[in-house]
């Protein structure tokens, strides 16, 4: 293993445990309740920090594709979440949520950055570390 890839899983897990982190402040300590668009992107960013840290310790680098996939599908439902709460047209046609609409918004710093597109953010980073950690496979081989 080089030190790049190691570094990478280092990435990897260390986002992820920022996100979690993050997602926990909100919920637990600010209150803020999680809609269910936000739940379904914990069941995808939650078990990253358990696998990215294993990974980490063992040194498996073949764990890119597991998080490449979790990433990726967590990725695309936050991008859609943070789409129902920026876009208009699909803000209308936005599925109810139970107690807290998908397009409410808690945070909104900067008049773009919600939970939703913090989610995104990490999602992406995990993704492209995961993405150069399978490159760097590839050329071993």
């Amino acid at each position: 293993m080089t030190k790049i890839q190691e570094n990478l899983l280092l990435g990897i897990w260390t986002i992820a445990l920022i996100a979690t982190a993050g997602s926990l402040y909100f919920s637990e300590i600010r209150g803020y309740i999680p809609c269910e668009l936000c739940w379904i992107q914990r069941i995808f960013m939650y078990p990253l920090v358990i696998i990215g840290g294993v990974a980490y310790f063992q040194k498996n680098v073949k764990i890119a594709v597991t998080t490449l996939i979790f990433s990726g599908i967590g990725g695309i439902i936050s991008l859609y979440h943070y789409g129902i709460q920026k876009l208009s047209f699909l803000a209308d046609s936005a599925p109810s949520c139970g107690q807290v609409p998908c397009t409410g918004q808690y945070i909104n710093w900067l008049g773009f950055i919600t939970i939703p597109f913090l989610a995104l953010t990490a999602f992406i980073l995990i993704a492209g570390m995961s993405i150069y950690l399978l490159k760097t496979l590839k050329e071993e081989k």
